[in-house]
C-alpha cells in the first residue's frame, strides 16, 4: 500500500487528490497547521465524505524541524505540495507571508525529502500566473515566465527550486503548470466561486447586483477533478518533468458570468456592476495553455467543459444558499 503525503490537504485541490488517492487504496497523510477555525478545517473533505480516512500529521510550511519530523515518521511514497497563500490579490496585502509560504515553504518540503525521504515523488504545485505578461499567445512549457504579483513570483521560485531539487540531487521531483481550475469546493475568495455563488443569491432573492474587476481578463478553466488526476499521472511517470495541465480554451470572466447567470435562468447584463476595489496594482490579461505534452506522454486532457463545470457549480451554491435560508 503507497502512502502519500499531502500539504494543503484541506483546500480544493487537496481534498480531491485525497479521494483519488484512497479510490486508488493509498494511505493518505495530509499535513495541518494549527488554527483557530479547526472546527471547519476539514469542510471540503467532509464534503467530499473522505474526512474520516484521512490521517492527520500537525505541521507547517514554515517550520522545517516539523517537515522532517513528519517525513521520518510517515515515510511517504508521494508528496504533493498543494499548500499555499494562494489568493493572488492578497499577496499584494501580504507579500512576505506569501513568500515564506509559498515560496520558501516549497524549499522547507523538498529540504525535509531529500533530508528523510530521497527516495519518494514530488509534485509541486505551479501556476499558470508565473506566466503573467505572457510571452507566447498560446503558453507551453518552454514559454518565458514574467509572474505579475507577489504570488506568482513565489511560485516561480517554488517551481525553480523543484527543478533544482531534481538537478542538483538526482531527486524525483515533478513541477505541474496549472492553469485556472475550479469546482463547487472553490472558497469565495476566487472570480470563479464569487459568481456562481451570488448568482445562487440572486436567483433565490438575497442579493442584487455581482461586483466585479477586470470583467475583460481571459483564463482558461477547467475542472479540478480532472487535473489531480494529471497530478497523479505525472507521479507514477518514470522521469521527473515539468507538465503544463490546461483545457486549450480561454473564455473572458465577462463570458463566464453570462454562462453562470443563464444556468438560472438570469441575464448577466442585469446584475453585474464593475467596481475598480476589485482591480489587482497589475493584471494578467489574457492566459490559454498548450497541454500537447501531458496529452503525448501522460495520456491526459481535460474532460469537463466549462459550460458544464459552471452549471455543477451553481448548482451546488443554490443548494447551499436554500440551506442557509431553510
Amino acid at each position: 500500500m503507497k502512502r502519500a503525503l499531502i500539504t494543503g490537504i484541506t483546500g480544493q485541490d487537496g481534498a480531491y487528490l485525497a479521494q483519488l488517492l484512497l479510490r486508488k487504496g493509498y494511505e493518505v497523510y495530509g499535513l495541518v497547521r494549527r488554527s483557530s477555525a479547526s472546527d471547519v478545517m476539514d469542510a471540503k473533505l467532509r464534503w467530499l465524505g473522505v474526512e474520516k480516512d484521512v490521517r492527520f500529521v500537525d505541521g507547517n510550511l514554515i517550520d522545517l524541524s516539523s517537515l522532517i519530523r513528519i517525513m521520518r515518521d510517515v515515510k511517504p511514497d508521494e508528496i504533493y505540495n498543494l499548500a499555499a497563500q494562494s489568493f493572488v490579490k492578497s499577496s499584494w496585502n501580504q507579500p512576505l507571508l506569501t513568500g515564506a509560504v509559498t515560496g520558501l515553504g516549497a524549499a522547507n518540503v523538498l529540504e525535509a525529502m531529500r533530508l528523510e525521504a530521497a527516495g519518494a515523488r514530488f509534485y509541486q504545485a505551479s501556476s499558470s500566473e508565473m506566466y503573467g505578461m505572457a510571452q507566447e499567445p498560446v503558453q507551453t512549457e518552454k514559454t518565458p515566465f514574467y509572474p505579475r504579483s507577489p504570488y506568482a513570483i513565489a511560485k516561480v521560485y517554488a517551481h525553480w527550486m523543484t527543478v533544482n531539487y531534481r538537478e542538483s540531487y538526482k531527486l524525483h521531483t515533478t513541477s505541474g503548470i496549472l492553469f485556472n481550475h475550479e469546482s463547487p469546493l472553490r472558497g469565495l475568495e476566487f472570480v470563479t466561486r464569487k459568481v456562481t455563488h451570488t448568482v445562487a443569491q440572486i436567483k433565490l432573492g438575497v442579493a442584487k447586483k455581482l461586483a466585479l474587476g477586470n470583467i475583460h481578463a481571459k483564463r482558461d478553466w477547467g475542472h479540478a477533478q480532472d487535473y489531480v488526476e494529471a497530478m497523479w499521472m505525472m507521479l507514477q511517470q518514470d522521469e521527473p518533468d515539468n507538465y503544463l495541465i490546461a483545457t486549450g480554451r480561454t473564455t473572458s470572466v465577462e463570458d463566464m458570468c453570462k454562462i453562470a447567470f443563464k444556468c438560472a435562468g438570469l441575464n448577466a447584463e442585469d446584475h453585474v456592476v464593475v467596481d475598480k476595489e476589485f482591480f489587482r496594482p497589475a493584471e494578467v490579461n489574457f492566459l490559454i495553455g498548450n497541454p500537447a505534452k501531458a496529452k503525448a506522454k501522460l495520456g491526459w486532457q481535460a474532460k469537463t467543459s466549462l459550460e458544464d463545470l459552471i452549471q455543477e457549480m451553481v448548482e451546488a451554491d443554490l443548494k447551499r444558499v436554500r440551506a442557509q435560508l431553510s
